[in-house]
């Protein structure tokens, strides 16, 4: 029951919304500036075009494959459906042509409600502007509910995308900067300059300092072998 009447109400509110749009944008009051108006234009017909030439033979064949895409084997059996969950055979029942089956919906509750939710944008938003404004105003607690919607958004913008962006920082900070970069990538760079450091003074060139180290070399070993 109660999501039977959350999809009906939902075909009110989007017709709603949706008109709503439709009807400030295209009908209601100006209220952008002169400089914006003047780059307003229309779309050109490279998007145009394209629009129509889908749009038109969409109506005709959706007329033409309504009957075999849904209560027909159109599909064969690229798409199973259980018997106890096929809405559509149970539809099928009463299918009796496109036609038939438009009229048939333009006689249910959510025609109806789709209508009466055009009819109320249209006489809120076009006739009588100032209900919406009144009722804002009046129920200033739900409007603000309302318009945060419900407090989710914000909840998941703080808390998920937040906690996300924290957690990124925070491996980026001690993964990325210090781990990779700082210890292994540079850290094994200046390993590698101070013990280079150390060597290239073993590595002098001068023959005294061979000479020498030949010499430290032979009395270590003469002295391990005494020893």
């Amino acid at each position: 029951g109660f999501a039977y009447f959350a999809v009906m109400s939902g075909v009110f509110i989007t017709a709603l919304y949706s008109f709503r749009m439709f009807f400030v944008v295209f009908h209601g009051k100006e209220n952008i500036d002169h400089h914006t108006k003047e780059h307003l234009h229309e779309t050109a017909p490279v998007v145009t075009g394209p629009l129509i030439a889908l749009a038109i033979p969409s109506v005709i064949a959706g007329a033409i494959f309504v009957g075999p895409m849904l209560f027909g084997d159109y599909f064969g059996d690229a798409i199973y459906v259980m018997p106890n969950h096929d809405v559509l055979a149970e539809i099928g029942k009463d299918y009796h042509g496109w036609f038939g089956f438009m009229l048939h919906g333009m006689m249910q509750p959510p025609f109806f409600l789709a209508m009466a939710g055009v009819v109320t944008a249209w006489f809120c938003y076009l006739k009588r502007p100032d209900i919406p404004e009144m009722i804002a105003k009046n129920g200033k607690f739900l409007h603000q509910i309302l318009l945060n919607n419900y407090g989710f958004d914000n909840f998941n913008q703080k808390f998920f995308a937040g906690g996300a962006r924290c957690i990124g920082k925070f491996l980026w900070s001690v993964g990325d900067a210090t781990l990779i970069d700082g210890l292994m990538v540079n850290g094994s760079a200046r390993f590698v300059g101070m013990v280079s450091g150390v060597v290239r003074h073993v590595q002098s060139g001068y023959m005294y300092h061979y000479a020498f180290a030949m010499i430290i070399g032979l009395l270590g070993l003469l002295g391990y072998f005494v020893y």
